[in-house]
């Protein structure tokens, strides 16, 4: 190896601690390793075949080949030579050091190989579109067979076959061609170059994270940083043999990705229609005081929207939580509607009233909220004109006045230190002396309604 490759070599591993250099070294050792049995000489250099045999399943046979094309359109002379068939060991560390620790521009040039095979040209938007939708899948493959799908369940959650469309159109929705924006149906025949894809890499962050990911768990790196994160959040209190999520992890992803970094890093199942039914008390005595949350609902038609809530929700007639609050769809599309600032109408929820609205809202007014949740539970309503005054929102639901299918509400993050435990009941419950002294000096239990005692479960599913 030349003095002017080794210096090469130094610069991309310095990219990396002293530690993962060793690692990063290795690697190409690794996959000369990975030859078939029995074979007589010692490669020079990294095939396909090798690359394919080493990942071991742990990614579709389709990104294996896009990242062997990215490792070899990799030119460390700088003469534009084109790619060879074999990746030398140059070239893997060149990638990975611009994958794994590489700036906008050195992603991009290799996003552009993968999707293309080449440096040079350009591609369709259709063509990055599908690049996306493959890393996507990747990702959930690569999570699932190194079991890092932290408590999640890929078969009791909804199929994520079409979340992972919705996702690559939401990600891909960001494309500049020639630094113009276009509708999706233009996107698609749009031809994208060199820096139309750095300039999506550049604000799309999900790509290199994705790329990232796929790269180190596919090609088992171990690092100090770049590892799975808060991508996917620890799943908590989900007995997943008696759950079936009405949401697919491509949307969970997509949506912690949209939360405070503080929130991101644990989901708690807190309300289910399909487990606890359909019942507002219910609803109200297992949300309140329980922190952040995040509440999705399924309508009759299929559509799948929600909204996240900044601070615990509180029974009574004003509006609470803060400008974090957000609205969302995660079917027929994927999107988030953050606060417009038009006014403070984040977070309602009212409960035996009679003067005031009694139910869930938030955005939008009285009567016209941009997502509403009667407490003559199961119908609810999305209004919003051409768009919902506190988020921006559009109407979420497929029709204005909507019937509730499923509905799920997640704790996020730890516990509040104040919220009450499970295991701990009213002391109303714990002493039926007390509850009948109130009843017979006629004080009326103003919790009647709201709480209503849970049985102890058992500890849930890993």
């Amino acid at each position: 190896m030349g003095n002017a490759e080794s210096t090469s070599l130094q610069k991309c591993l310095s990219r990396f601690l002293p530690k993962e250099q060793a690692v990063i070294d290795g690697i190409y050792n690794k996959l000369l390793s990975a030859e078939e049995a029995g074979a007589t000489k010692k490669a020079k250099a990294v095939t396909l075949e090798m690359l394919k045999e080493y990942v071991e399943g742990s990614l579709p046979d389709s990104m294996t080949v896009r990242l062997y094309n990215g490792m070899r359109s990799v030119d460390p002379t700088g003469k534009a030579v084109p790619p060879s068939d074999s990746v030398s060991k140059e070239q893997l560390i060149v990638f990975l050091s611009d994958v794994l620790r590489g700036i906008a521009e050195e992603k991009g040039a290799l996003v552009l190989s993968m999707v293309s095979g080449s440096l040079r040209g350009t591609v369709k938007g259709s063509q990055v579109t599908e690049f996306t939708e493959d890393l996507i899948s990747s990702v959930l493959q690569v999570l699932k067979h190194r079991k890092l799908l932290k408590g999640w369940s890929l078969d009791q959650t909804r199929d994520s076959t079409e979340g992972i469309k919705l996702l690559a159109t939401q990600l891909t929705r960001e494309l500049r061609p020639a630094g113009e924006e276009l509708p999706a149906g233009k996107l698609l025949e749009a031809d994208c170059d060199l820096g139309s894809i750095e300039d999506w890499v550049f604000r799309v962050s999900s790509v290199s994270t994705f790329l990232s990911l796929v790269v180190s768990q596919g090609l088992c790196i171990q690092l100090s940083e770049g590892g799975v994160g808060n991508l996917l959040p620890d799943c908590r209190d989900v007995h997943w043999s008696k759950f079936l999520s009405i949401l697919d992890l491509p949307s969970i992803m997509y949506l912690n990705s949209q939360l405070p970094v503080e929130v991101q890093h644990q989901w708690r199942l807190l309300f289910s229609t399909r487990h606890h039914g359909e019942s507002f008390s219910r609803l109200c005595g297992q949300i309140v005081h329980k922190g952040p949350t995040i509440l999705v609902i399924q309508d009759s038609q299929g559509h799948i929207f929600g909204g996240f809530a900044s601070h615990s929700w509180e029974i009574k007639p004003q509006f609470q939580g803060s400008n974090r609050c957000f609205l969302f769809s995660v079917k027929p599309y994927l999107s988030v509607y953050m606060c417009t600032g038009y006014n403070d109408h984040y977070m309602y929820l009212n409960h035996g009233q009679q003067t005031m609205p009694n139910g869930l809202g938030m955005g939008g007014q009285h009567n016209y909220f941009g997502l509403w949740v009667d407490s003559n539970f199961g119908k609810g309503h999305s209004k919003a004109k051409s768009r919902c005054t506190t988020y921006n929102s559009p109407q979420l639901s497929a029709n204005e006045d909507f019937s509730i299918d499923a509905m799920e509400v997640w704790a996020l993050g730890e516990p509040p230190e104040d919220a009450p435990s499970k295991s701990k009941k009213s002391i109303l419950n714990a002493d039926p002396e007390a509850q009948a002294l109130m009843e017979m000096t006629g004080k009326v239990r103003q919790s009647e309604g709201l709480w209503e005692p849970v049985e102890e479960e058992e500890e849930a599913d890993k």
